[in-house]
């Protein structure tokens, strides 16, 4: 693979949707805003699994090591529930985090949801890859990609993966002026 290859990973995370209970509706949701938002071509990798911590550390290596995705969006799992452990599967996969990404994330759906405060989303990074997770409710995935997106081309540049250019007609990517 090489570093002009834009390869993201969707993972939803839910016990329900990876048994058949229902139709996974969160990963299609953050496929198309980033349909919306990457100008670039790319190749997205869709996956989902249960809320069982070794599987979800296990496909996060999987996406970001074998499958070389610069960048792995999560969706599920975020919540305080006993079987919401996403953000630990992130940790314990990543070499740093990024607790910005999560403020960010909190502060914007604090506008339309009290219980916001309850979620617990977070980003980290793994070699070349970004990891963010998304909480699981469709509206709350673009609200949450609308804040933080400007700022991930630019995170993935920093930790050398491909060069992603925002769709001015969506997003304004973030980028210093050299």
């Amino acid at each position: 693979m090489t570093l002009s290859t834009i390869t993201i990973g969707i993972l939803t995370i839910s016990d329900r949707a990876s048994q058949g209970v229902y139709q996974d509706e969160s990963g299609p949701a953050i496929l198309a805003v980033l349909r919306e938002y990457i100008a670039n071509d790319w190749t997205p990798i869709m996956r989902l699994v249960p809320d069982e911590q070794p599987l979800i550390e296990a496909e996060l290596r999987r996406l970001t090591d074998e499958d070389g995705c610069c960048l792995v969006v999560t969706t599920g799992g975020t919540g305080p529930a006993p079987r919401d452990v996403t953000p630990e599967a992130t940790a314990a996969v990543c070499d740093k985090m990024l607790p910005g990404f999560g403020e960010l994330m909190r502060a914007v759906s604090l506008q339309y949801v009290p219980t916001a405060i309850l979620s617990r989303q977070t980003a980290g990074i793994r070699g070349r890859s970004l990891i963010v997770n998304l909480p699981g409710k469709p509206k709350s995935i673009r609200e949450c990609l609308a804040a933080v997106f400007p700022a991930i081309p630019y995170c993935i540049d920093l930790i050398g993966g491909p060069y992603i250019t925002g769709n001015p007609e969506h997003v304004t990517v973030f980028r210093p002026k050299t």
